[in-house]
């Protein structure tokens, strides 16, 4: 079972489950789950091989939208979904397969295709990072600004350090393991009619228009909205505008 973070809500709407990408957490995206909990519950999880959830061999999407239709089963489901990166995926994945566990999907900045820019770069430099001698986060920066990591990642990865333990709150080897299976995309037979916002950063290329055919192909009722001056971390970039941009779409 998924590690999960609740933030309850005084309105009995239908709850928010959200979703992170790779190397992310539950807990990158309390700020955005507090503010969206004044108007409904938002779930938030950590995924397989991320924070304070399990360990496992493997990093599918069948796998891990699994994982989420457990949550929001125990939940009472079904729920809003808000999947970024990865999370975009297994949110796809879980509207594929289960669709009558996902009611509205937002797929934060990216498109249910394969794409070949690896991130095994990162978890070479945390495997590289001298856990035995950080006795601080900033220490373990240093390490990955050595290894030519730049300082946005360095203290997105960090936060997820586990300094008590002197260890990394990932399972590195699965995730290295299973790295064509996240830059991939699962083959899928069936889509999902439910109401979809494909949400991208103006300022990234995840999403292009040579995907539009695919994402209208799995997801018909889909509908695309772009936030200005975000990257691919849109979230980051202009929260005050990512959530604008859902709670008109949860809430139309």
């Amino acid at each position: 079972m998924l590690a999960t973070q609740i933030y309850d809500s005084p309105n009995d709407t239908l709850p928010c489950l959200i979703v992170h990408g790779l190397f992310g957490s539950g807990r990158n995206w309390g700020a955005i789950a507090k503010r969206m909990s004044q108007a409904r519950r938002v779930v938030t999880v950590d995924m397989r091989n991320h924070g304070e959830s399990p360990h496992l061999p493997t990093h599918s999407y069948e796998d891990l939208a699994g994982d989420l239709a457990e949550v929001i089963e125990n939940h009472g489901g079904p729920m809003d979904v808000i999947g970024h990166s990865m999370g975009g995926k297994a949110a796809m994945t879980l509207a594929l397969m289960q669709p009558d566990l996902v009611h509205r999907l937002i797929v934060a900045d990216i498109a249910p295709v394969a794409y070949t820019h690896s991130q095994s770069q990162f978890i070479e430099a945390m495997n590289a990072v001298d856990l035995s001698k950080v006795t601080r986060r900033s220490e373990a920066a240093e390490q990955l600004a050595a290894q030519g990591v730049e300082p946005a990642l360095q203290s997105f990865f960090t936060q997820s350090l586990d300094l008590g333990a002197k260890r990394w709150r990932y399972n590195l080897g699965a995730l290295e393991a299973e790295m064509p299976k996240i830059l991939g995309f699962p083959d899928i037979d069936a889509s999902f009619d439910g109401p979809t916002l494909f949400l991208t950063g103006s300022e990234s290329d995840y999403v292009r228009p040579e995907h539009r055919p695919r994402i209208k192909a799995l997801f018909p009722a889909s509908r695309f909205a772009k936030l200005p001056g975000a990257g691919h971390w849109l979230h980051a970039d202009k929260p005050k505008g990512f959530i604008a941009a859902a709670e008109t779409f949860l809430s139309a």
